[in-house]
């Protein structure tokens, strides 16, 4: 394994992260703060708890959770994507480094910035509300697999888009509507029972449940379903990835 080759990958988009702070770190942790002013406060005056749970601390998980979704595939999508607008893409194509080695620089940075601000928000938000982690094994463990999940999905996302424009299509279209409807907010046992069963094809919705466990100990869906679901989406997203290099699509040409 090529070592060298992977910590300046990872060194670089790092650095790139520290150059835009404001951006990478700042704004999301200050949007984040005005959602629990908005929906800790307005809301949460009149919704007290949710399945015991202070409203204020239960929307904790589902928020970070959506920060963690959407920066970890912008932060890939773009890492990925800059080369390619450039066209050092070539270069790294054709050093001597594999395929496998360039995806762990790239997705393993984005990671660890969407990882940071996840700490960082969890850290911000025991500012506003009491916050008790049940199991923090298990709380770092999804933060971690889903921060590397979407950080792949967000790589297939950069190497398939051919403009700017075409990156934040997927994140704000799709992403963050799943993650406002997959319980962040609210549990899915307060819906009627018909959309309780349309819910649950909404892959989001065991992200926040199993993260909501690890907090809490209660969850909309068995952990065990939430961790195979992240997993499996995970190695789907590794497929993916392969094939792309294996066949150069949207690379090479």
């Amino acid at each position: 394994m090529n070592r060298h080759a992977i910590w300046a990958i990872y060194r670089f988009e790092m650095a790139r992260a520290f150059r835009t702070l404001l951006q990478s770190i700042v704004a999301p942790v200050i949007s984040t703060s005005l959602y629990f002013v908005v929906f800790g406060s307005a809301i949460g005056s009149r919704m007290t708890e949710v399945d015991g749970i202070p409203y204020g601390a239960f929307i904790v998980p589902g928020l970070i959770m959506l920060s963690l979704l959407t920066q970890s595939v912008s932060n890939a999508a773009f890492g990925i994507y800059f080369p390619k607008f450039t066209g050092t893409i070539y270069e790294l194509l054709s050093a001597p480094i594999s395929f496998f080695e360039i995806t762990l620089a790239f997705v393993g940075a984005a990671a660890t910035k969407s990882i940071l601000l996840g700490l960082i928000i969890l850290a911000t938000a025991s500012l506003f509300v009491p916050l008790h982690v049940e199991h923090p094994v298990f709380m770092l463990l999804f933060l971690v697999l889903t921060a590397v999940t979407f950080s792949l999905f967000g790589f297939i996302i950069g190497i398939w888009a051919e403009g700017f424009e075409k990156l934040q299509i997927v994140p704000l279209l799709i992403v963050t509507p799943l993650t406002f409807l997959g319980g962040s907010f609210y549990s899915i046992s307060m819906l009627p029972p018909f959309w309780q069963k349309v819910t649950l094809f909404n892959p989001v919705v065991y992200l926040v449940s199993g993260f909501r466990w690890s907090f809490y100990g209660t969850s909309d869906v068995d952990v065990g379903l939430s961790l195979a679901a992240t997993i499996g989406f995970m190695l789907l997203c590794m497929a993916g990835i392969w094939w792309i290099f294996r066949t150069g699509w949207r690379i090479r040409t």
